[in-house]
């Protein structure tokens, strides 16, 4: 039986990388169940053993986005020891360093996916960005408590600032196939950023 999950595993992360690299390179208009077997190299019929259609296959990509997101942006303190500007910037500059080894795919296929105009995989897309924003809010309200980000700032306000930064960045890298230095030019703005939310 645990043999048995673990090819199942296996294969479900075949077809959702499949899915993925497809919507990446061709757009999720064009993304078939025939394309993703071809990419995998199985038949169609194997693909239905894993998943009943198109759908559930991007709603199980979309939350294997949202994990690995969510847990690129988790701090890995266990919230005794004193947070600082510093460890804010050294988490998202591993999460960019992350997304530079995933091709920037992650907030690709989420675009690609709310294009396609279904109801409920948007309403799924959704709720991960809502996470992601939660998640850099809770982020910047720990810097409050520690005296590193100003009293009086708007947290979800200064979190979707940052989740703007993030993905705007990523989407120019991306369009651009990479032709700069994604970790370089995020020092950059967050510099900038960070004169905005540190203490006067």
């Amino acid at each position: 039986m645990v043999t048995k999950r673990k090819n199942t595993e296996f294969r479900q992360q075949q077809i959702i990388e499949a899915a993925a690299k497809l919507i990446f390179k061709y757009g999720s208009e064009h993304l078939t169940v025939k394309r993703i077997a071809a990419e995998v190299g199985i038949s169609e019929a194997a693909i239905y053993r894993h998943f009943k259609s198109k759908k559930s296959i991007l709603s199980f990509l979309l939350s294997h986005i949202e994990e690995s997101l969510l847990g690129d942006i988790s701090p890995e303190t266990t919230g005794t020891e004193p947070l600082t500007l510093n460890t804010i910037e050294n988490i998202i500059r591993n999460h960019f360093s992350a997304i530079g080894m995933r091709k920037g795919i992650s907030f690709q296929v989420v675009a690609e996916v709310i294009s396609l105009g279904d109801r409920k995989l948007n309403k799924q897309a959704s709720q991960t960005i809502d996470k992601y924003i939660s998640r850099l809010k809770e982020l910047l309200t720990d810097g409050v408590r520690d005296g590193v980000v100003r009293q009086d700032i708007d947290l979800e306000a200064s979190a979707t600032l940052l989740f703007a930064l993030i993905q705007g960045l990523v989407n120019i890298w991306s369009l651009s196939d990479g032709n700069f230095n994604l970790i370089e030019k995020y020092t950059s703005l967050w510099k900038i950023y960070r004169e905005a939310v540190a203490p006067r």
